[in-house]
Order: C-alpha cells, then structure tokens, then sequence
C-alpha cells in the first residue's frame, strides 16, 4: 500500500461511523425499507431481477444493499474495512442477502474467482483511482460475456470548480487534465455531514471524459451510451440550487454536472 492509498484509507475509515449517523445517508430511512438509488441508474440499468450484480466502491453497501432489495444477487467491494464490516452487520439487521469484500480494486482478482452480469459503480469513486486503464481491464475480467459495465458519476468537468464555503460564482481552481501525481487536499468539512471535520486529509486524481471512455474501449468494452446531465445529487458548490426532485443545479444549467456510461462486453 502506498502513502496515497494509505491516507486515503485512513481517511475513508474514519469517516464511516460519521456517514452512517448523517443525514446525507439516511440509514434510518434505508432500515425502514428506503431505497438509496439515484433515479438515473434505476431507470437506466432497469430490471436487474436474478442478474449477479458487482458494485466496485461500495462503501458502506446501502446502494448494493438497495440493488439486493431489487432482486439482483449483489457483490459489494470496498478497501475500507470499517465500510465493509458496517455493510455486513446493515445487510444481516434488514435480512438482505448481499456478499461483501474488503479488497483494493486492483487486488481483487487474488480474491474474487467469479464473473457477473453487471459491474456497478457510482458517484465519488473515480478520484480515488491512480490507473483507470488497469481499472477498465478489472471490469472487463469481472463481466460475463454479454454483461455491461455501468457508471453514473460527477462530471469531470465540474470538478474543476472552486467548491469551498463561501464561494459565489464558477471559479476554476482544478486542472481537468489527468496528472500521475495526486492533487493533495488538507482535511475539511465531510461532504456528508459538513458540521465535521475530518481529521486525515486526502489524495485525488482528475480523469477527464475522454480517458474514461478511451480506457474502457482499451479494455474490449463496447460503449452503448455516454449520457451528461445538468444536475448532480448533492450539493457540490455552495451556490446550488436544489430542484423539485431533490437535485442540485447551477442556475441556467450551463454545465454538464454528472455523466453515465453503459459499456457491453
């Protein structure tokens, strides 16, 4: 493990007992029967009724616990311990089946021997990863033939902003450009609940559309779509509008805020 994956570790470990008590994750809402899906992967991936479904990323399992409740036999993966052992005890209390791992992406064909109709992943997670080609080719060893990778994530584009308290306006401060070293950032307010402040700061890396998709079509994936949205699921700048449907937006929606990509195999 290297000093990046390390204090990002650190980091993801510490926050989850914050996570599970916010507000931003509702597990209360979830242990009554909710469901954490976001409208755009529902409605895009549709029934998933008796598919094996992997969800690489999954922190603390709510959104592959929710796939579970769906009908899909669901994997969930995680380098975080902590998020790992939070999913398993949040899958026996609801008495949803769904398997768990505590692995690296990198690490887990040493430690997962199975293929799947779908690999999922959402939200927050490509910052995290230093090589997206050998993530593209992880996906493609994981996918049966005729299964289909799946992502709904933050625009890239609108990673570039300036998303600190007290910002007004469209600031750029973030290349968009990817740089094999990292972009350090010190710890800040927690994204889920912004009254805490973590205590580890984090290492991020910035991909932008093109490597996304380049790297799946290196990896023998076939791109299906690649859909952009103007509106993202939590509040990323602090001059967001929140719409009807609970979706933050910037005023005008000038700019692409998330993006979703269905590959087959």
């Amino acid at each position: 493990m290297d000093k990046y994956q390390k204090k990002n570790l650190d980091h993801w470990n510490e926050v989850v007992p914050v996570h599970e008590n916010s507000s931003g994750y509702d597990v209360k809402g979830f242990l009554n029967g909710g469901c954490t899906l976001k409208s755009i992967e529902v409605e895009e991936m549709g029934d998933v009724r008796g598919k094996s479904l992997l969800h690489l990323q999954c922190h603390f399992g709510l959104d592959t616990l929710s796939w579970a409740r769906r009908g899909a036999k669901a994997t969930g993966v995680d380098f975080s311990d902590k998020a790992i052992e939070l999913a398993q005890r949040l899958s026996k209390e609801t008495g949803v089946k769904a398997d768990f791992i505590r692995s690296d992406i990198y690490e887990l064909p040493k430690k997962l021997n199975k293929k799947f109709d779908i690999v999922f992943t959402s939200y927050g997670v490509l910052c995290w990863l230093k090589d997206l080609n050998n993530w593209a080719k992880i996906i493609n060893r994981f996918l049966k033939p005729g299964g289909y990778f799946y992502i709904a994530e933050q625009h890239p584009f609108a990673n570039v902003f300036n998303n600190e308290p007290g910002t007004k306006k469209l600031e750029v401060t973030v290349p968009y450009f990817h740089n094999p070293e990292p972009i350090e950032w010190a710890p800040g307010n927690d994204y889920a609940n912004p009254t805490y402040t973590s205590k580890h700061g984090t290492y991020e890396w910035m991909h932008p559309i093109g490597e996304i998709v380049d790297a799946l079509i290196r990896a023998g994936l076939k791109i299906e779509f690649l859909h952009e949205f103007p509106f993202v699921c939590y509040q990323a700048m602090p001059f967001m509008i929140q719409d009807k449907d609970g979706n933050w937006r910037l005023k005008g929606d000038p700019l692409p805020l998330t993006f979703s990509i269905k590959a087959s195999k």
